[in-house]
């Protein structure tokens, strides 16, 4: 049966929410009426999404966890795959599991780790997510590639979820995407990182034209597989303001179009509760996209537009 694309809504926190502690802010994401509890996999000022999301599945009861994305490079995918599924043991089936290929040039300038060609990280990271999700399944698992070798592994403990978690896996440029169309359960639609930093090069690929052909190509390696996939996008700036004109203005100058086109870059809200709710409609028309994330601060005063579109 085709996925239905009803919106759901995740949040991603690097750190508490301003005035409460790492659990206090789990269960406000989960008052608020968000699906889930995203976390970045970075080096610098972050906690470290592991252990603190295993805090926050114990300090809730129905909200999901995961990674935006796990870098594959700073973690054996056999290691990675036994965290993940401790995860979802620990929190009865809550896990959606985010892998990607590793894009952030200073986490590896600054950890001494080789910043490998995109194409060997994406090589590796292909590698990465066959090995875990065979890790994840019921047999002992035997893997040759050219990154990775694994012998008769039984993958312990087991997901709880059949099957294992939902695979979360981002995008941006024509061959990761076409990873995520092949391998994942939900496919982040992302600015291509390529250059390995939120720079220029990023947000001139963040426009709308630019996501038509990111769509396209998601649909064209999915092929039967993509009714059944869900959409997300991690949202950069959220602004709920009654000032949508002045706002455009400046967001059309970080992404270097017209006011009138910075409106429909599909990375950015602006304007009302009522705007921002029918921009988010047009964009599921446009891009199939049902699972925004937002970021920090902004999950407050974007909680009535959760309320509004959860589950429509």
């Amino acid at each position: 049966m085709a996925h239905d694309r009803r919106f759901r809504f995740g949040a991603q926190l690097h750190n508490p929410l301003p005035g409460l502690s790492w659990t206090e802010s789990a269960r406000r994401i989960e008052d608020l009426g968000f699906s889930t509890l995203f976390m970045p996999d970075h080096f610098e000022d972050q906690l470290a999404p592991v252990p603190a999301l295993a805090a926050a599945a114990a300090a809730t009861t129905t909200l999901k966890i995961g990674t935006l994305v796990h870098g594959n490079d700073y973690r054996h995918p056999i290691v990675l795959a036994k965290e993940a599924a401790t995860l979802d043991v620990l929190s009865d089936g809550r896990l959606e599991f985010g892998l990607g290929a590793g894009w952030m040039r200073t986490d590896y300038i600054k950890s001494g780790m080789a910043y490998d060609s995109p194409g060997v990280r994406i090589s590796r990271m292909e590698e990465s997510i066959q090995v875990i999700k065979g890790l994840f399944g019921p047999d002992p698992v035997s893997f040759d590639g050219d990154h990775y070798a694994v012998t008769g592994l039984n993958g312990l403990p087991k997901p709880v979820q059949p099957g294992g978690p939902k695979i979360v896996i981002g995008g941006g440029g024509p061959r990761m995407l076409g990873v995520a169309a092949r391998h994942a359960d939900v496919v982040a639609l992302t600015a291509n990182l390529a250059a390995g930093e939120v720079g220029p090069d990023a947000a001139a690929d963040a426009v709308a034209e630019r996501f038509d052909a990111k769509s396209a190509r998601v649909k064209e390696v999915a092929g039967d597989r993509y009714d059944d996939l869900e959409i997300n996008v991690l949202v950069m700036a959220a602004m709920v303001t009654d000032d949508r004109d002045g706002q455009a203005a400046l967001l059309a100058q970080l992404f270097g179009v017209e006011p009138d086109e910075a409106l429909t870059v599909p990375l950015a809200w602006v304007g009302s509760v009522e705007q921002i709710c029918e921009s988010l409609e047009e964009r599921r028309q446009r891009w199939d996209i049902s699972y925004p994330c937002v970021q920090g601060n902004a999950v407050e005063a974007v909680a009535p537009i959760v309320a509004k579109l959860t589950g429509n």
